[in-house]
């Protein structure tokens, strides 16, 4: 389902004329203790004179982005991503703050300027493209569902007259919309603002399914239920920042091609379970 940072890169440059592989050129930060080296465009400068870098994280999705409540830390493949660029603009990691989000607060809380970047499963489309910016992908997934093994439910068919549970504002409901009417199946659903909340639902009947992206719905999984074979609707998520941020756009683009070139991006996946 994954593929590769850069080929998805040059595609959605194609496509969308959004992305620009060219800014930083020789004055790319070389790495060190969180300050960085060389001149930095002036978009990025302003971020690093704040002295913060604030980020929207999800703080329910396990090995994406997960609040533990016994230590009060943020952690996930999308946490180390912010690291990842915090050190890169030479802002010390202690002075990220991380604010945890939800598909219905991540815009919003861009265009009030309460945040500089969301990185928080936050699937790139035509039309978030014309409120946002965003980078290049560094994650490719698709739409699935999950049930109770006691259901009986095998596949999307066996949802016909079904409730399915899914998160407010998110794309989810209208890709299961999509495939139940080309099934020619009729399905209805219930939004809930948080993914522990859809899963309580199904849990206790209240949903027939849980949807969302199959490796969101992976952290979910337990021994009485299962993800369906059934995928649809590619997901491919990005870094989002306010319109107007075309120089940190640039910035972290140049970065996720040479995590995806020297192989921190496979190691980053490996480590939270994502390859």
């Amino acid at each position: 389902m994954k593929r590769s940072v850069l080929l998805v890169l040059l595609a959605l440059t194609l496509v969308f004329g959004a992305f620009a592989l060219s800014g930083c050129g020789s004055d790319t930060p070389a790495e060190n203790d969180g300050e960085s080296t060389g001149s930095l465009p002036a978009g990025v400068q302003a971020v690093k004179d704040a002295g913060t870098l604030r980020v929207g994280v999800k703080a329910d999705v396990p090995n994406f982005g997960l609040l533990d409540a016994a230590t009060g830390e943020f952690q996930g493949m999308e946490i180390d991503l912010a690291k990842a660029i915090a050190k890169r603009i030479g802002i010390a990691e202690d002075k990220i703050k991380f604010e945890a989000v939800t598909a219905k607060t991540r815009g919003p809380l861009l265009d009030n300027g309460q945040l500089d970047l969301v990185i928080a499963t936050f699937t790139i489309k035509p039309e978030r493209l014309e409120q946002w910016n965003f980078t290049a992908p560094y994650y490719q997934d698709e739409v699935g569902l999950l049930v109770k093994n006691s259901s009986g439910i095998t596949g999307l068919a066996g949802l016909d007259g079904k409730t399915i549970g899914v998160a407010q504002g998110a794309t989810t409901r209208d890709a299961v919309q999509a495939e139940a009417d080309k099934a020619g199946i009729k399905v209805t659903f219930l939004e809930f603002a948080s993914y522990p909340e859809i899963n309580a639902a199904l849990e206790s009947g209240r949903v027939d399914a849980f949807s969302v992206d199959k490796s969101i719905l992976s952290g979910y999984l337990t021994s009485d239920s299962v993800i369906l074979p059934d995928g649809f609707s590619p997901q491919d998520y990005g870094i989002a920042s306010k319109k107007g941020t075309d120089d940190l756009t640039t910035f972290i683009n140049e970065m996720l091609v040479e995590m995806e070139s020297n192989g921190e991006m496979q190691a980053l996946l490996e480590k939270w379970s994502l390859n």
